[in-house]
């Protein structure tokens, strides 16, 4: 019998897991990757020619970091591995890519196991759009790829543990932080202290960074309310003006913000491969449906990683190597399943304790009603929290892909990823309905820009 086709999309640890396990099990998989090296976001490696150590790079996690980079550099031999790889569309069967931005190449698999990893849930504030106003990801990006900071006086906006992870790896490579405002209140991460105690050494390492921030003298705020980022065309971001928990406005005078809300998984493949989405009350947003071992709702496609549920790299890894068995399993590759069930247990403890994350910094969906209407919605369209409003009042739009479509919110480069769930919020407010009424922005190929140059392919390249 012929060995099944299986592709790994992500080299992050869910996909590296997916791949090891595949691996043993004697099959050669095709790994895609859209980076240029494997790690994903969190063990995203330096450039080659860099020499900063693992703690420099990673801190806590420079062991966990390691370990997979070289469980990864162990496979390499073993998979046909193809990096700065795109995976743009998605049919029956095939799974459609583009190397380097020009080959293409239609490559068909029998089991796909997407691992496509999260990007940054943004809330718009007033300001935004100028020159200076990153996302948390891209700030640790600059840190982690290029060695530099986003600006010479930072702040970080937003909230979740990420919020207090970029802003303490600034301070420990020397960058000037302004402050760390979180829309958050101390009292909802007391409330959520009996979840967050499913992981006892994730919280401990959470109060450290707090600890670590203090003891640098960086002002921390809880609870506030952001009024506008400040500045101007010209000249970008000259400053950050928010509100506290008491209605005092506070300003702190910087060159560049980093924001961010928690994460939002990167479901665009499995949106293409018609899984079915449940919304997610705790997240307030739509996640593809998957069984306990990460099966779709598609037979043949696979879900695991921060793609599927923000669990973080642990739960990640565990969720590749589950989703990896559970392939093996469906093609009869698999004759000992006795490690499933220990990984489906540690899988439900890390989803304990995403909910305890998101009841202790929760999405602030309110902020979103308080937008004034010149404040911009969707960067790439332009489109403002007025615009969006009329859409929805005077023309009807009381759903996220005809509001799209008449006034083009999320039609922009970014295809809605960091307007999407804001545009959401103020539809569900401008129409007086319930978010999940609202649904979700459909996704389509491509999932990012391509060159309109780029010949379409028929088949697998070599």
């Amino acid at each position: 019998m012929a060995d099944p086709r299986v592709i790994v999309v992500g080299a992050g640890p869910a996909g590296v897991r997916a791949a090891q396990t595949l691996v043993e099990a004697g099959l050669r998989p095709i790994m895609i990757d859209e980076g240029r090296r494997d790690g994903g976001q969190i063990y995203r490696r330096q450039p080659e020619g860099f020499a900063r150590s693992y703690p420099q790079l990673y801190g806590t996690e420079a062991q966990k970091a390691k370990d997979l980079h070289d469980s990864f550099e162990s496979l390499r031999p073993h998979i046909d591995y193809r990096p700065e790889t795109l995976a743009w569309n998605l049919t029956a069967g095939q799974l459609h890519v583009v190397t380097g931005g020009e080959r293409a190449a239609v490559l068909p698999y029998d089991s796909l196991i997407v691992c496509s990893g999260a990007t940054d849930r943004l809330l718009p504030v007033e300001g935004w759009q100028y020159a200076g106003c990153y996302s948390l990801g891209a700030a640790q990006i600059a840190l982690k790829s290029q060695a530099c900071s986003i600006g010479k006086r930072v702040v970080f906006m937003g909230t979740g543990p990420l919020l207090y992870l970029v802003a303490s790896q600034y301070v420990k490579a020397g960058a000037q932080v302004a402050a760390v405002l979180d829309t958050s209140p101390r009292s909802t991460r007391m409330k959520a202290l009996p979840a967050l105690a499913a992981r006892p050494a994730v919280l401990w390492h959470g109060l450290k960074l707090v600890a670590m921030l203090r003891s640098a003298g960086v002002p921390l705020l809880s609870g506030i309310s952001p009024i506008a980022v400040t500045g101007d065309d010209e000249r970008g971001v000259n400053g950050v003006r928010v509100r506290d928990a008491q209605g005092h406005e506070h300003s702190f005078e910087c060159d560049a913000v980093g924001l961010g809300y928690h994460l939002r998984s990167e479901s665009q493949l499995a949106d293409l491969a018609k899984c079915q989405f449940d919304f997610d009350r705790p997240s307030r947003q739509w996640l593809p449906r998957i069984d306990e071992d990460g099966r779709s709702s598609v037979p043949g496609i696979y879900l695991a990683g921060d793609g599927t549920r923000i669990l973080g790299a642990d739960g990640a890894e565990a969720a590749g190597r589950l989703a990896a068995l559970a392939a093996l399993k469906d093609a009869g590759r698999l004759h000992a399943a006795g490690e499933m069930p220990r990984l489906r247990e540690r899988l439900t403890t890390m989803d304990k304790f995403r909910r305890g994350l998101l009841q202790a910094f929760p999405w602030p969906h309110q902020l979103a009603s308080q937008l004034p209407d010149r404040a911009i919605v969707c960067r790439c369209e332009g489109v403002s929290a007025g615009d969006l409003r009329t859409t929805v009042r005077d023309l009807g739009a009381q759903e996220m892909n005809r509001a799209k479509a008449l006034c083009r919110v999320g039609m922009g480069r970014c295809q809605g990823r960091y307007c999407g769930h804001a545009a959401a919020e103020l539809v569900a407010d401008a129409a007086r309905v319930p978010i999940e009424e609202v649904g979700r922005l459909r996704g389509q190929g491509p999932v990012k820009p391509l060159p309109m140059s780029m010949p379409l392919a028929v088949g697998e390249h070599a």
